[in-house]
């Protein structure tokens, strides 16, 4: 009974240490040498945005010895005409460029997702040129086709002078657009068109209530690839450009073969912040679901 009492007594000078928690196999991001490769990746990723933004706010001439924090150049950007008026024509051309390609690519992606018809090889092919032709040969492509085959008229009145600009920029906006929405529409179960339409749902109700809400998701992404593609496309727009068309990215550019200034610095930062906006803006409807979907 002694040697019982003994064993089964524990030593008060004794504790049992609490076990980590080992990470499992797919759990990434509690394996530290992860977490320092995810790091630095995103550290070479972001930290160029992140000194230009911070030397937009130096007060210096020269960008390269920070002197002093000012908004000054910031005041400049915003008070420079021409500056303004490019910022203007890149939103105008970037909004049209993003409702056309949106309809495009929507119904380019019902087309060869739901039909069968003969030459479609060839129509796939063909709309995935403008993603995997070099870009610089896409822009010299259309400057020979307004000089030659199309030239848009000049002297038009605002917003009709950036038609040559937007035509240009849907042409490789809406393949991307479409590209996103076949990918969404892959996961439809068709048996949902024919129950509505044995409800007595018409073809143009059934496309509208049933396929458009599972397309949603893929029409957001489309869009905002569609409108970051847009605005801050530089190769194309250079080749399509007029003297009184010219765009954000074209006048960052033409400042930027003077001098890299805080000016051009305050001009690119107001860029990403507006890009960064509309991105969070277009998640966040994405993820804004109705309730009843989600019950």
């Amino acid at each position: 009974m002694a040697d019982q009492a003994l064993i089964s007594t524990p030593s008060p000078g004794l504790s049992k240490k609490p076990v980590k928690d080992k990470p499992g196999p797919l759990e990434y991001m509690r394996q530290w040498p992860l977490r320092v490769i995810v790091g630095a990746t995103l550290l070479f990723l972001y930290l160029p945005l992140i000194t230009l933004m911070v030397f937009s706010f130096n007060d210096s001439r020269r960008n390269i010895v920070w002197q002093g924090f000012t908004f000054k150049y910031y005041a400049k950007a915003f008070n420079n005409e021409s500056l303004a008026q490019a910022f203007v024509n890149s939103l105008t051309i970037a909004f049209l460029c993003t409702v056309i390609s949106v309809i495009l690519g929507a119904l380019a992606a019902v087309m060869l997702w739901r039909f069968k018809f003969p030459g479609k090889t060839v129509v796939e092919g063909s709309m995935a040129l403008p993603i995997v032709v070099p870009e610089i040969c896409m822009g010299v492509a259309m400057l020979v086709f307004f000089a030659r085959v199309f030239p848009w008229p000049s002297g038009l009145p605002w917003p009709l002078n950036l038609g040559a600009i937007t035509i240009a920029h849907i042409s490789f906006a809406f393949p991307f657009v479409a590209t996103v929405v076949r990918a969404r529409l892959a996961s439809f179960n068709r048996e949902l068109e024919e129950a509505a339409k044995d409800l007595g749902a018409s073809e143009w109700r059934t496309f509208w209530d049933v396929l458009v809400p599972h397309m949603q998701p893929g029409l957001i992404a489309g869009a905002l690839l569609a409108f970051t593609l847009s605005l801050d496309d530089f190769v194309i727009t250079f080749f399509t450009a007029g003297p009184d068309t010219v765009t954000f990215p074209v006048k960052v550019y033409s400042m930027l073969r003077f001098s890299v200034t805080p000016e051009v610095n305050a001009a690119s930062t107001i860029l990403i912040v507006v890009t960064v906006i509309l991105t969070a803006v277009g998640l966040q409807m994405q993820n804004n679901e109705p309730k009843d979907k989600k019950a």
